[in-house]
């Protein structure tokens, strides 16, 4: 136990460069919360609900944080700062990291199947500040949901999503894939949407003109061909 507890807040601090120790990451209000949490989703198995309610409610109290005591939760999972709310029915994976005032929110049960109305995360997904996630939708492995996006629809393992209604970036995350990339999406410009597009649109423009060249040849070596057995 005490083993898995260092292997977590580690795994906390390779994500957030802010902590200088163990002991300052245990006072985060994303441990404390999935720490009441756990207790919480135990007395929801256990049929408690009242109990657990109780339990979520002095968490929400403390943190800020709203986590329903029937989610699923899997190793490693950090919230940084406050002010998140994830619905009864959100499963979520391992290494999932979510940043502060996003939701993981419910549609009419009806919509999803045997009751889930909240999403699923994939392991190592990144939801970005104030993205809302709505939905029995899946988030894939690695995902990362960039800010104040609204995502309604399934996001493929790896996608990188922005905007409202999220739409997947332009260029594949590929690349950028291999390390935790802070807040889900990078800064740079390189990045921007807009630029991404101008970008392909560039690859594009190479494309056809470097197929036009090759047709050009292709027909040059025809007529020429066409010549020697003319001649």
């Amino acid at each position: 136990m005490f083993d898995g507890l260092i292997a977590y807040l580690d795994s906390i601090k390779a994500r957030d460069p802010a902590p200088r120790s163990r002991w300052e990451i245990l006072l985060y209000p994303g441990v404390w919360a999935l720490g009441l949490h756990r207790i919480a989703h135990w007395l929801f198995q256990a049929e408690l609900y009242f109990l657990a309610r109780v339990v979520n409610h002095l968490a929400r109290t403390l943190t800020a944080i709203d986590i329903h005591p029937g989610a699923q939760i899997g190793r490693n999972f950090f919230i940084d700062h406050g002010f998140v709310v994830i619905g009864e029915t959100s499963i979520i994976g391992n290494d999932v990291t979510i940043y502060q005032n996003a939701t993981l929110g419910g549609t009419n049960p009806t919509n999803g199947e045997g009751g889930k109305r909240h999403p699923t995360i994939g392991d190592g997904a990144i939801i970005s500040v104030g993205s809302v996630v709505l939905g029995p939708i899946t988030i894939g492995e690695r995902a990362r949901v960039g800010a104040n996006a609204v995502v309604t629809k399934d996001v493929a393992d790896g996608q990188v999503v922005v905007g409202i209604p999220a739409k997947p970036m332009l260029v594949d995350a590929t690349e950028f894939q291999r390390k935790f990339v802070p807040y889900g999406t990078q800064c740079s410009e390189r990045f921007d949407p807009q630029t991404q597009q101008l970008e392909i649109l560039k690859c594009e423009l190479e494309t056809m003109r470097g197929r036009l060249s090759q047709l050009i040849e292709e027909r040059d070596k025809a007529e020429a061909a066409k010549d020697r057995d003319c001649a």
